[in-house]
């Protein structure tokens, strides 16, 4: 483009000289000239808004090396910012003969200094009249008397900042003020003397957090109903007062120990403000919005909302390439990825560490130590057939049996049903990847209504470090915080007693307590904030407090990320939390939160601890590589813990320690180096409906001992206590009534309806000295035995589950345990069937079919009762008794072994096993077949067997063994009942 035959760049050489008013003239000659003036933004425009002596750098102090979007927009938004405070002068009337001829009256300039007009500011202050335009020439004014503006008028200092320095004492009883390019001091007196009030929650004085007796301020200004504005000014060691329906808008002013309390302010505004070194607050707001609003709000309010906003508006689409690993240590918290690193996954069977005595994962003799029978061949295991043809011929073969298990189906989808590779990267569910802050803000209406409210204070883009407090809101106040930094402060934000914040974009840094504290019903949003370094939690719920902490990163905290304590609660939602030394969420004390969709990884601790009576609903996250625990509970904690993604633990991935509750159901629980579950002493834990894979220790493990005594296999003992400031006593801990519907009393600890899978030892170990039900899970192909009872001291009912294809026998009963087996089908272990040394073991109803070693085999002196059972055993005998045992064997259903090997044998001197009415099977022909048809194979699920928690988890574990079919070569058995072997 050329204008008046001159080459552009030309052109912006020569309007480079020219002044503002000059360049709006030359915008209004044509469209041409129009966009001519507006491409001068890097060149000209920023040397108007760098040259104002009135402003700084559009984004002092934060990023003051950080060009803006538009420097002509930023210089914009300040003129009209410093226009505010006119918005309601009157139009004056010159004559009236010439009514129709109206113009606003001139506005004198009046000089103060040295050499000028006026020596001093009451003397230029007593001549002044509305609107005028008082100038401070460089020097220090110090008043000996209180300043009282009765008309509107603005105060300007000359030259740089910093070299007009005013000491006086200032209460506005007019409508409208501006100061600017100042520097304030205290006066040596000043009748607005507070005495900092030790009652923090009183609403009669003025007061601040952690008040010290004897510390006074001094006000240098206080208006009650007007407007005051500062621009480019500094504050030391003072105080500024503004009262409701004041209206008080501050930008690019320095606080050096001086305090801003806002009392039932219905708006004020911080912009591109220091506060350093505060003793105390920098800023309090008090007392809610006055509904009474002076002429300024309106102004202010629509100054606002056109300026640019720190609400994000990215482009979504934009973050789903991106992989959570690249951004543990940026602030830019959405993933989609999860990557396994490492050089060989720890939780494969072969590779796992079994517990110590064990030999899960080496090469197995035949026959074992203690009698059981143990397979050579190769890991088989997954399919529907039979691992036992894998090493023998076709002709070989006396039993084929095909079965195909089900589990209840994993949240996750099929992502996490194999094993982990190194390496590979695993895609999250779309359910589970994070959400942009804008993606949640429009999903979440009242959020966003948060988000976009304005009320009480504003304060926006300021730097608070180096000093006591932030922001202080109490007693109904409000206020909103927007692009701001808190660093190296005892604490960021506190917001207590019915208060409501609304935090947005900030960075909160090094405190040496609680980043942002909330108490005694606080609320409100808290979302898209970088929380991290912080000597306590990042952020502190207590009291009944309720805010919506939203799409922020906490992390690398010296303590807890989240801590929620005394009846808090509140909403966690879509946030990354992640390296921080304790819990990454740390529930306790009533704390009652809904923990959902958030990512909680690498920290120090666990990811989420449930302490002390602890609650909450923790859904939908992903808990991952913590040290501890994914969750612990312990210590009266009874959260729900639902459809949570807790896998790459460098322990366990769920701990429920003493005395801990709760519903833990549909969770996927994968390839954590420890357990999948491990549940301590006198814990009451449902553990429901879960998917527990490849970890590498047990599946689910039971160490329950009250007298505190036992050895826990694995290095496990009681793990550090979490710790938290004050005893327990200290905290107020009024109990509600706890109407949940999700949570149901439970007597028993319960382990129903889970996949129990590829674990590296036990699927499921019980070692416990309490009742336990263990109720149609899915228990299969882990690396060690199916299910072992160590101990058990009290009942453990084992009912209705599909135990198939495990590394060495389907069940293993140790000495005087109290075992029920019934209703079970137990298939194509690679060891027995049932091993049982238990001193009141009953086996009743179970079909115990296709194991490679014997179908069930009583060791000495255990006591036991094998009541209409079905068993097959592939090679060897289908009962075998070692020993002096005690059994009665009655009415089962026995079929034949291998090819010339009997399935009984008569014995008379043991007169201490029974044998009566049962009956075996053998088969004369190779195309003879047999069905478990009445009653079908088991498990059997019927409505009387399910929990009720068994209707609400979807699909629940079903095995079928759809047939067996018989190829012998052998002649027909005695049928004599008495088929117990000696081996």
């Amino acid at each position: 483009m050329e204008a008046g035959g001159l080459p552009l760049e030309l052109w912006r050489v020569i309007l480079a000289y020219l002044h503002l008013p000059d360049l709006g003239r030359c915008s209004l000659v044509c469209k041409a000239w129009y966009e001519l003036i507006l491409s001068l933004d890097s060149t000209r425009w920023r040397q108007l808004c760098l040259g104002c002596t009135e402003c700084r750098h559009p984004n002092w102090p934060n990023q003051p090396d950080v060009e803006p979007e538009s420097w002509r927009e930023a210089f914009k938004q300040h003129y009209l910012a410093s226009k505010t405070w006119t918005k309601n002068a009157l139009d004056l009337d010159s004559s009236v003969c010439f009514s129709l001829f109206r113009r606003r009256r001139e506005r004198r300039t009046l000089s103060v200094g040295p050499g000028h007009e006026f020596d001093s500011l009451g003397s230029a202050l007593a001549m002044a009249s509305l609107y005028d335009r008082i100038v401070l020439f460089p020097g220090v004014y110090e008043e000996q008397g209180e300043i009282v503006l009765k008309v509107p008028v603005e105060i300007v200092g000359h030259g740089k900042l910093g070299e007009v320095a005013l000491l006086a004492s200032i209460d506005q009883h007019c409508s409208t003020t501006r100061l600017c390019n100042l520097v304030f001091m205290p006066a040596w007196f000043s009748p607005f003397m507070f005495k900092v009030c030790n009652d923090h929650y009183s609403t009669n004085h003025l007061q601040c957090a952690y008040c010290v007796p004897g510390i006074y301020f001094t006000a240098i200004i206080k208006t009650t109903s007007g407007h005051v504005q500062f621009d480019n000014c500094n504050f030391e060691n003072g105080h500024i007062q503004v009262h409701g329906p004041g209206t008080c808008q501050v930008k690019f002013c320095t606080f050096k120990n001086t305090h801003v309390f806002l009392h039932n302010v219905p708006l004020c505004v911080l912009e591109n403000c220091e506060f350093v070194g505060s003793e105390n607050n920098s800023v309090t707001v008090e007392g809610h919005p006055s509904a009474d609003k002076n002429w300024a709000y309106k102004y202010l309010l629509g100054l606002i909302k056109s300026s640019p906003s720190v609400l994000p508006t990215e482009d979504p689409d934009s973050l789903m390439s991106l992989d959570l690993e690249s951004r543990d240590q940026a602030w830019s918290p959405r993933t989609c990825d999860i990557v396994i690193e490492g050089s060989q996954s720890p939780t494969s069977p072969a590779s796992s560490s079994p517990k110590p005595g064990s030999k899960a994962g080496s090469q197995e003799a035949e026959v074992g130590s203690d009698g059981e029978r143990v397979a050579q061949t190769p890991d088989s295991s997954d399919g529907g057939l039979s691992p036992s043809g894998e090493d023998e011929d076709e002709d070989q073969l006396t039993y084929r049996l095909s079965y195909q298990v089900r589990g209840p189906r994993p949240v996750l989808g099929g992502s996490f049903l194999g094993p982990p590779l190194p390496g590979a990267s695993i895609q999250l569910p779309s359910c589970l990847v994070l959400n942009s802050l804008q993606q949640e803000l429009q999903k979440d209406k009242e959020a966003m209504a948060l988000a976009s409210s304005i009320q009480g204070c504003l304060i926006r883009k300021c730097l608070f470090r180096d000093g006591k407090g932030g922001v202080f809101v109490c007693s109904y106040g409000r206020a909103k915080m927007e692009g701001n930094i808190f660093r190296n402060l005892t604490y960021a934000v506190r917001c207590i007693h019915n208060s409501k914040i609304v935090m947005l974009r900030n960075d909160v840094h090094r405190c040496r307590a609680a980043g942002i504290f909330l108490r005694l019903e606080g609320g409100g949003l808290i979302a898209g904030n970088n929380i991290y370094h912080n000597a306590e939690a990042g952020v502190d719920i207590r009291k009944k407090s309720n805010p919506l902490i939203l799409c922020n990163q906490i992390h690398h905290g010296l303590r807890s990320g989240i801590v929620v304590l005394g009846n808090g609660k509140g909403i966690i939602r879509n946030n990354q939390i992640f390296s921080n030394k304790e819990a990454g969420i740390y529930i306790l004390y009533h704390g009652n939160p809904v923990v959902s969709g958030n990512h909680i990884f690498k920290g120090r601790a666990a990811g989420i601890a449930v302490n002390e009576n602890g609650k909450g609903l923790i859904t939908e996250n992903v808990i991952r590589e913590n040290q501890w625990g994914g969750v612990d509970i312990r210590r009266g904690g009874v959260p729900v813990l639902r459809s949570n993604l807790i896998c790459f633990g460098y322990s366990d991935g769920v701990v429920v320690g003493d005395e801990g509750k709760g519903l833990i159901e549909g969770n996927t629980i994968y390839a954590n180096k420890g357990c999948g579950v491990w549940m301590m002493s006198s814990s009451l834990p449902h553990v429901s409906s879960n998917h527990v894979s490849y970890n590498g220790l047990y599946g689910v493990a039971v160490f329950s001992q009250k007298d505190g005594s036992g050895e826990f296999p694995g290095g496990h003992g009681a793990q550090e206590n979490f710790s938290e400031d004050g005893d327990a006593i200290l905290w107020e801990t009024e109990l509600e009534k706890d109407d949940d519907p999700l949570r149901r009393p439970v007597t028993t600890a319960l382990v129903e309806s889970n996949s129990i899978n590829h674990n590296g030892a036990s699927g499921l170990y019980v070692q416990s000295s309490e009742a336990l039900h263990i109720v149609t899970n899915v228990i299969h192909a882990n690396g060690d035995r199916g299910i072992t009872v160590a101990q058990s001291g009290q009942l453990t009912r084992v009912a209705n589950n599909s135990i198939s294809c495990n590394r060495q026998s389907g069940v293993k009963v140790e000495a005087q345990c109290k075992v029920e087996l019934r209703g079970n089908g137990i298939y194509d272990n690679r060891g027995h069937g049932i091993i049982t040394k238990g001193d009141s073991t009953v086996v009743i109803e179970n079909d115990i079919i296709g194991n490679r070693g014997s179908g069930l085999q009583l060791l000495p002196r255990s006591d036991t009762k094998v009541i209409k059972n079905r068993i097959h055993s592939f090679r060897a005998y289908g009962i075998a008794v070692r020993g002096r045992a005690k059994a009665l064997v009655q009415e089962n259903i026995i079929f034949q072994g291998k090819t010339n090997k009997t399935i009984f044998q008569q014995i008379s001197n043991n007169r201490d096993c029974v044998m009566q009415n049962n009956k075996f099977l053998v088969f004369k022909k190779k195309s003879d077949t047999w069905r478990l048809v009445n009653p079908p194979a088991r498990p059997h699920l019927d409505n009387s067997l399910r929990g009720p928690s068994a209707a609400h988890g979807g699909q629940k574990v079903t095995a079928m063994a759809t047939r067996i079919t018989a190829r012998v070569e052998g002649g027909y058995h005695s049928n004599r009942s008495i088929f117990c072997t000696i081996l």
